[in-house]
């Protein structure tokens, strides 16, 4: 079977298209989207990780990421890690992470994260997560953390700049 220039440029799309919304997800609560909620791989033996992802707020007022809860895991933090004098440092982030209205924030590595600390075993890529995120005024949702290659790197829709925290 051959197939005309034209349909094979439409197949590769489509190949492309699969392919992009299988390692994209989001959700969905309130005035907030959550954009691709993911962490990496970890080696045998390691009991910490970070988790990523983008949340959007299409609301009139600010709203705040006060909590997160991962299966598997016997402790999760919201922290930042910032340059001070030189020197990367993280910190919890005890009144959470507020996403103003009307803007982003981008929890990556080297940035604003979700610490999970205490896992129960390996994260294996390939597979997902299950987490809650509590939000002060949207409530909480459930989410699922895809789980990426050691050493990924947050692709193209994470690459915003992150809004300051509160």
């Amino acid at each position: 079977m051959q197939f005309l220039p034209n349909t094979r440029i439409f197949v590769l799309f489509l190949c492309f298209l699969s392919s992009s919304l299988a390692f994209a997800h989001g959700y969905k609560v309130g005035d907030l989207d959550i954009h691709h909620p993911w962490t990496r791989a970890t080696p045998a033996g390691a009991d910490v990780a970070g988790g990523y992802m983008e949340i959007s707020n299409s609301g009139t007022s600010d709203d705040r990421l006060v909590a997160v809860e991962v299966s598997g895991v016997h402790m999760s933090a919201i922290h930042e890690m910032a340059m001070v004098d030189g020197i990367m440092k993280m910190r919890p982030l005890p009144s959470g992470l507020e996403i103003k209205a009307g803007q982003s924030v981008v929890l990556k590595p080297g940035a604003f994260h979700v610490m999970m600390m205490g896992l129960s075993k390996p994260l294996v890529a390939g597979e997902t997560i299950s987490g809650t995120l509590q939000f002060e005024k949207a409530g909480s949702i459930a989410v699922e953390f895809k789980v990426e290659a050691m050493g990924a790197e947050p692709n193209g829709q994470h690459n915003h700049s992150a809004a300051p925290a509160n």
